[in-house]
Formats: structure tokens, C-alpha cells, sequence
């Protein structure tokens, strides 16, 4: 059956128009900006956008550890994980799950395994509303982060793999008043246990990390087809062409303008969070992501730990400069082929019918609808 939206404005990969879009089996067929005496649903001039793609969301951790040293069963934290990525539009996501972590006793590592297997079994009986793929965040400092890791290689669901060191001191944590402000609040630690772990956080990076890195480049290389790479928090120009002599494609989170400029030089995409652009700043004490978007130098924004930031970011970037072409462009079509998934993000004849309604309301765009392959989700 043929479904028709007209009278919508429209808004693809190169324009925005006023116009109408048919869709049927899961797929668009008919795209065009001229809408006169066609049935259909009329959307009243609200905006037609392609469904959101999310490479780097750790919102299931939320659900799954909803208070500090509290765990919730896995099933449960999922579908609430689910039902809040869909209501932000977005409907394809990559979980990103840690593979070890700066604090022994996290529950993370209790959770690995069964958060991995839960979103399998979610998807197999149909729980799911989005597409969820994985992305795994590996703490390269994790003393048995290669035995940990090594299973998941062959996941046909693993779209991504970042290299990730939270030691403190440097990278995203060169500001230890930052720092401390973070592991107090977030996971609950006294001042009094991080000043007891700081040696062995630093002692674990030194003994650790190089070699692990080394191995996980490896793995992601040899795998068929290669495991895509993204460096994590990158501060100076040196980390940069470290990721580039490995063969990275993407600059996740960059803490400096230096460092995002030798990104951009190298032609390594790069990813900045949206709660940052809608706080106007990094809660790191880091570059704005605003800046770097002033400077050309942002092409894929995450929602990282609010999924409803990431459409509310994309319309602030119009504050920069972008288009809104283009600002969506940053959280769909962007992410999308950086992934290899080129039957969605975009609003265009043949892709996959993946759409949101949007209606401004004192310019904050308010979500109405989510379509994933043609079928209401939220």
C-alpha cells in the first residue's frame, strides 16, 4: 500500500522544500516539491527528516546502573533504553558498550556480557523499535582487555571499535579539577579513593595500554571486512598522527582545536557530542563544539549521554553557519556512510523509509512522529 505525506517541508542532504514524499514497503518511492492535488496526509508544513543515526550513545548504561553500585535486570533496562533513542528520532543506533574500566569494582565488566546478549535476544523477539548496532569502547588500559574483547570480533552486529584511555591527566581528563568533579558525582567515589588511585590508574596505563593498543589494531585490521576505528579524546597533534599511522577514520570527542584541525588535515572525520553544543560547552572543561563547527571542523554530532540532544544540536548549529541541510546532514546521512549504511539517512528515492516529523516551538524542535522502514515506532 502507498502512503503519502504532503504539505511537509522537506529537507534532504542538498535542499529544503516545501513538497510531498510516497512511501511503500519499508521504502521511499517518490520524493518532489510540488504537492497540488495529491491525497495524503498533510503534515501542515511541519518538517520531514530522515530518521537519526547515533554512532556513540552509553544511554543504556544509564538504565542498566540507574544509581551508583545499583544494577537493573538486563531485559527491562533495555526496552526503557529503547523506547527513549526511538522518542529522540532516532532510529538507528550504536550502543556504545565498555570493554573494561578505570575502576575495578565497575559494574560495567559485570554487565558486559549479559547487556551484548540481552540486546541480541531484545532484537531477535522483536522488542526492539530502532536498529541497534554496537559500538565497542575499549579502556586500553584494562589488563584483560584482549581476552574480553576477542569475543565479540566476529559480531555481525559490531560497527565500530574506539580506543579509549580515561587515565587522569591527560586526554579528556587533563583538568583534574574536572575530573574530580565527574568520578565524585557520576560514580560516587570520595575524594579520598581518588587520591588512593591515582598511582595505580597511571602505573596500569603505563603497563597496559601501548600493548593493548597495539593488539586491537591489529585484530580490527585483520578482521573480514575490517572493524572501523575511531580515536577517543584526542589532545594534541602526536595523538592524531598516532591514530592515523594506525589506519583511524574517525576523531571522537577531540579535547583541543589543534588536535581537531590535525583531524581535519588528515581527513579523519570528526565526532563531537550534542550535549555539548546545546550546554554551549564541554562539561570537561574542553573545546566547544560550537567552536569547532564555527572552524568547518565537526561532521558527525552523538548524543553521547542525552539521546534528546542530538536533534536539538543539530538545529543550534545553524547558529554556526550550517545550513539546515547540512546540519542535519551531521546527524543522518553523515553517520550513516561512515558506517557503510547507505540505504538510510537521507530523504531520496530508494532508501529505506526512515523519517521523523518535527515542529518548532519557540525554535526548539519537538518530535510528533518516528517512522522506521515505514512503520510508526514512536
Amino acid at each position: 500500500m502507498i502512503h503519502t505525506v504532503r504539505n511537509a517541508r522537506i529537507v534532504t542532504v542538498n535542499e529544503e522544500f516545501l513538497g510531498q514524499m510516497s512511501y511503500e514497503d519499508g521504502c521511499i518511492h517518490d520524493v518532489a516539491s510540488d504537492h497540488q492535488g495529491l491525497t495524503g496526509t498533510d503534515w501542515g508544513g511541519d518538517y520531514l527528516l530522515p530518521g537519526l543515526v547515533e554512532i556513540h550513545t552509553d544511554n543504556l548504561e544509564k538504565h542498566l546502573m540507574p544509581r551508583p553500585k545499583v544494577s537493573w535486570p538486563i531485559l527491562p533496562a533495555i526496552a526503557a533504553h529503547d523506547a527513549q533513542i526511538a522518542a529522540s528520532g532516532i532510529t538507528t543506533v550504536l550502543d556504545a558498550i565498555a570493554v573494561g574500566d578505570i575502576d575495578t569494582d565497575s559494574m560495567r565488566m559485570k554487565t558486559l556480557h549479559a547487556s551484548i546478549a540481552g540486546l541480541r535476544t531484545a532484537a531477535d523477539a522483536g522488542m526492539l523499535r530502532a536498529d541497534h548496532f554496537l559500538h565497542l569502547r575499549l579502556e586500553l588500559a584494562e589488563p584483560e582487555l584482549i581476552s574480553l574483547f576477542s569475543p565479540f570480533l566476529k559480531d555481525d552486529r559490531l560497527k565500530l571499535v574506539s580506543l579509549m584511555d580515561h587515565t587522569p591527566g591527560q586526554r579528556q581528563w587533563t583538568d583534574m579539577h574536572h575530573y574530580r568533579v565527574y568520578v565524585t558525582g557520576k560514580r560516587g567515589w570520595s575524594n579520598e579513593k581518588v587520591d588512593g588511585m591515582l598511582d595505580h590508574l597511571l602505573e596500569r596505563q603505563q603497563t597496559n595500554a601501548a600493548a593493548n593498543r597495539r593488539e586491537v589494531v591489529r585484530l580490527c585490521r585483520e578482521s573480514t571486512p575490517p572493524i572501523p576505528l575511531a580515536t577517543h579524546d584526542d589532545t594534541t597533534i602526536e595523538h592524531v598522527s598516532e591514530g592515523v599511522g594506525e589506519g583511524v577514520t574517525m576523531s571522537e570527542f577531540p579535547t583541543t582545536i589543534d588536535a581537531a584541525r590535525a583531524a581535519h588535515q588528515h581527513k579523519l572525520k570528526i565526532i563531537m557530542g550534542a550535549p555539548n553544543v546545546v550546554r554551549g560547552g564541554s562539561h570537561s572543561g574542553n573545546v566547544s563544539a560550537l567552536e569547532l563547527a564555527k572552524h568547518g571542523l565537526l561532521d558527525v554530532l552523538s548524543s553521547d549521554y542525552v539521546p534528546a540532544s542530538l536533534l536539538h544540536a543539530a538545529f543550534l548549529l545553524q547558529s554556526q553557519g550550517f545550513s539546515l541541510s547540512r546540519a542535519i546532514a551531521t546527524v543522518a546521512s553523515n553517520p550513516a556512510t561512515l558506517l557503510g549504511l547507505h540505504d538510510r539517512g537521507d530523504i531520496a528515492n530508494g532508501l529505506r523509509a526512515d523519517f521523523i516529523r518535527v515542529r518548532l516551538i519557540e525554535n526548539f524542535p519537538v518530535i510528533l512522529g518516528v517512522w522506521k522502514a515505514g512503520r510508526q515506532i514512536a
